[in-house]
């Protein structure tokens, strides 16, 4: 957008001389004037690129209001010295308030316009005072009463622009929450927060991928809650839904940073181990249920503790998940059959 502001200045530049070989502006005044906004867009250019606009104006980092404001006074001065043909400037002063259109606030839009305004108005009174032969007061009213029509248009224009990037940027807002919340409800369990059965099956099997170059031993626990049909029935799905909820969060902080403990359907839970053995995995189980221990559930059924069976299996490089997720399930069949509380290896 800068460049292709640099390429309208240079247009304009090149129009200008023309306008001085014509005789409608004095030499020096185009001069200084060429320099002015030339060197100002060079300036801002530089800023671009260099990265200092961010550091200047973080909110902004296109620098669109001051280079706004520039091409405002860059062409208000122009309108000053052009003479007979100042009438064309004013349709490049409309281009330099749309440059701004889609970038300002509602309410930047509103100053912008009547700070336009305010100088252009006080432009065409001096020169209307100073040179009332090049610049009558009568036409200068006439290109006023334009100025008013078509920076008031310009002002509507910006402020609907503006509210138009707002609700887009709510829209946007809204749509990413939803696809985060459809993300979320893709991998994770939404009563526990757990990794749910689906996800869990694509983390565990990107392990087993990982376990082929590596060599390691994963180890695979199925988990049951003892007796949890009764708490159920006794005491509501709500109250089993807030046992679930209840066992997630007392145990995850006992595991390691790779664990990942899934909800795998009901009560039951599947948790992957990457890297350890039966030994290593017993230990992290055993700190499990020590921490569950510790959780009372007085607010449901004074006395009311909870516990969990639990078999284990060793999932090899190159071993079929699936048919170690059955083994593993066959042997917290067992464990429940032995007492449950327990936690079994096959």
């Amino acid at each position: 957008m800068v460049l292709l502001t640099m390429a309208v200045y240079l247009l304009f530049a090149l129009l200008q001389a023309a306008e001085v070989l014509l005789g409608f502006i004095d030499a020096t005044a185009s001069a200084w004037l060429t320099l002015f906004y030339l060197g100002g867009s060079l300036l801002f250019y530089g800023l671009l690129r260099s990265g200092w606009s961010e550091r200047l104006a973080p909110a902004d980092p296109a620098l669109t209001l001051p280079q706004t404001v520039h091409g405002v006074l860059a062409m208000v001065g122009a309108y000053a010295i052009t003479g007979p043909a100042r009438g064309a400037v004013l349709a490049i002063l409309v281009l330099v308030l749309a440059y701004s259109m889609f970038s300002l606030t509602p309410r930047q839009a509103r100053g912008l316009a009547l700070f336009t305004f305010i100088l252009l108005a006080l432009t065409m009174a001096w020169k209307s005072q100073t040179e009332p032969l090049r610049y009558p007061l009568a036409v200068e009213g006439v290109h006023l009463a334009f100025g008013v029509i078509v920076l008031g248009g310009i002002s509507v224009l910006s402020v609907r622009m503006g509210a138009l990037r707002e609700r887009l940027r709510r829209q946007k807002q809204e749509l990413e929450a939803s696809l985060e919340q459809i993300r979320l409800l893709a991998i994770q369990d939404e009563l526990t927060g757990l990794v749910n059965r689906r996800h869990m099956m694509e983390l565990v099997r990107a392990e087993q991928k990982r376990q082929l170059r590596s060599g390691e031993v994963m180890s695979v626990v199925l988990l049951d809650l003892d007796h949890f049909k009764q708490i159920n029935d006794s005491h509501g799905h709500q109250a089993g839904d807030i046992v679930l909820r209840t066992f997630a969060q007392s145990v995850l902080p006992t595991l390691r940073a790779g664990d990942v403990l899934a909800r795998w359907g009901g009560e039951e839970f599947l948790l992957a181990l990457p890297g350890i053995g039966q030994k290593e995995a017993l230990q992290v189980v055993q700190r499990m249920r020590e921490s569950l221990a510790q959780v009372s559930f007085d607010a449901i059924a004074p006395g009311l503790r909870l516990s969990f069976s639990a078999g284990l299996a060793a999932c090899q490089p190159g071993d079929s998940i699936e048919a170690v997720i059955e083994l593993a399930d066959k042997t917290l069949y067992r464990a429940k059959q032995a007492g449950r509380n327990c936690t079994l290896s096959a």
